[in-house]
């Protein structure tokens, strides 16, 4: 009697899993950030928190007045955007479209408002020509890429649309990322540390690198995610054109 074996059982790809996984801790620490840096400043005047050295508060307690209020238009339009730029990604509202656009124009006009304030900070900054630089070019890739995603979205290049919004929240994320370094380079620095204070060398010493290292290795990350998902992907130079022979 010829017996027949039963089918081996189908192995779900763990790749799915794994981008689940991904997918809710960017979410988790995103709604954390946006809590933690939103949260701060809303425990009193900069005046006040300044005296209290809480985050930048020293940095921008003594500006003037249109400077302040640039501080304040981006800790709340940044914490929006880090807020909802994550459900961008969820394909089950992406399936539902009026969500999914109520949602994306909420988070282009949060990023169109906080890379404008965030330009005008980057000139008072804390760490000098560095941080002008750095903030000062991560404010202009910000509302750059935020352009041509909805720019994209406009002509029904969908595919463009998501490899630009794909680069964009990977510098909305730099809230994120920012934190993260700046702990680890302060924990990097305790075993050397010497001298009977020296926790205020520590911090300026992790802080200077970080208007760079906040956002680079991030949009570094989203162009590999690109190229892997087949998005359209930027290129250092134009490949040449393909040159005809003729007869």
């Amino acid at each position: 009697m010829t017996s027949i074996a039963p089918p081996a059982p189908v192995k779900r790809p763990s790749g799915n899993r794994r981008s689940q996984w991904s997918w809710a801790w960017v979410v988790l620490s995103s709604l954390a950030i946006t809590g933690y840096f939103v949260g701060q400043y809303a425990q009193g005047t900069l005046d006040s928190l300044a005296q209290q050295h809480v985050g930048l508060a020293d940095t921008y307690a003594s500006r003037a007045l249109p400077i302040r209020m640039a501080f304040y238009v981006h800790i709340v339009s940044a914490g929006l955007a880090l807020a909802l730029g994550p459900w961008q990604f969820s394909q089950r509202l992406r399936r539902r479209i009026r969500v999914h656009r109520g949602i994306g124009r909420a988070y282009l006009a949060s990023v169109a408002v906080g890379s404008l304030s965030a330009l005008v900070m980057s000139f008072f900054n804390s760490v000098g020509l560095l941080g002008f630089f750095g903030f000062g070019a991560l404010a202009v890739l910000w509302g750059w890429t935020a352009w041509r995603g909805y720019k994209a979205v406009r002509e029904r290049d969908i595919r463009s649309h998501q490899a630009w919004m794909i680069r964009n929240f990977a510098l909305t994320y730099a809230a994120v990322t920012l934190r993260l370094w700046f702990g680890v380079l302060i924990l990097a620095q305790v075993p050397f540390a010497h001298g009977p204070d020296p926790f205020d060398a520590i911090l300026a010493q992790a802080y200077a690198p970080l208007p760079f290292l906040c956002w680079l290795p991030n949009i570094v990350i989203a162009e590999f995610m690109i190229r892997r998902r087949g998005l359209p992907a930027l290129h250092l130079m134009t490949p040449p054109a393909t040159r005809h022979a003729t007869p």
